[in-house]
């Protein structure tokens, strides 16, 4: 008796599981970037700060990993990836020595130099709050959500700011999302523009570059043209050093 012949998978099947083999590859090489962008520019939060090596690297781990552990809370994914995928939290450590060892070996010069580290930070802050804006959508989508725009785009806003809120709550500061060069904002155009390009069909990684770029373009601008949300100020106090007005 022959034994039963195998059957061969089908090619349409084959080809959607390579599809979506790459698509992971894609997204997971994303995240990386945005691990290393947000853990340099959590570093130089906490160089500029003065802290020591090791509050360096805690800055730049929580900078990079704070807002995928929030993601992951909201979507009820526990324990959150970085628990279970010591890559993330590899990465950011890694990054985070090797920018703060480079800055101590600058010493004086560098903080001469924090005057253009300045447009360095803004850049690399752009590009971690692109990539995770939009990857924090796409994981709400996979996660089943992708019918509930408010959810998905709201964890994409707060998986792409969540790290640098708590970097500038560790380092006692206003955070910069709610002050400053209309940062929340650029993550909810990032964020929203993914979710609407998904639905409407546009292939996936066309999608997350498209988005990230948008939000990276929208954070360049707003730094360069000193585009912020109109707020209240505090009239400067008479110290009493400005002579009266003459009747």
């Amino acid at each position: 008796m022959q034994g039963a012949r195998k059957a061969a998978p089908h090619p349409y099947r084959s080809a959607i599981g390579k599809h979506m083999d790459e698509i992971r590859i894609i997204v997971f090489t994303l995240e990386i970037i945005g691990v290393a962008a947000f853990a340099v520019s959590g570093v130089l939060v906490a160089v500029a700060a003065e802290l020591d090596l090791l509050g360096g690297i805690m800055l730049g781990a929580i900078t990079s990993v704070g807002g995928g552990v929030l993601r992951d809370i909201l979507l009820g994914a526990l324990p959150p990836a970085m628990f279970t995928d010591p890559r993330y939290v590899a990465a950011a450590v890694g990054v985070s020595l090797a920018t703060y060892l480079v800055a101590l070996g600058m010493g004086e010069r560098f903080f001469q130099r924090m005057e253009r580290l300045v447009r360095f930070i803004n850049l690399l802050d752009a590009i971690g709050l692109g990539i995770f804006a939009t990857v924090g959508v796409d994981a709400a989508i996979g996660a089943g959500y992708g019918d509930n725009a408010f959810l998905a785009v709201f964890v994409g806003t707060v998986t792409g700011v969540g790290g640098g809120i708590m970097r500038d709550q560790l380092v006692v500061r206003v955070p910069m999302v709610l002050q400053k060069r209309v940062y929340i904002l650029a993550a909810v155009a990032g964020a929203l523009s993914y979710y609407i390009m998904i639905q409407v069909s546009v292939l996936q990684p066309a999608a997350l570059c498209l988005s990230t770029a948008l939000v990276v373009t929208i954070r360049l601008l707003a730094a360069h043209y000193r585009w912020n949300l109109p707020r209240t100020r505090r009239a400067a106090p008479d110290d009493g050093q400005n002579p009266p007005a003459k009747e």
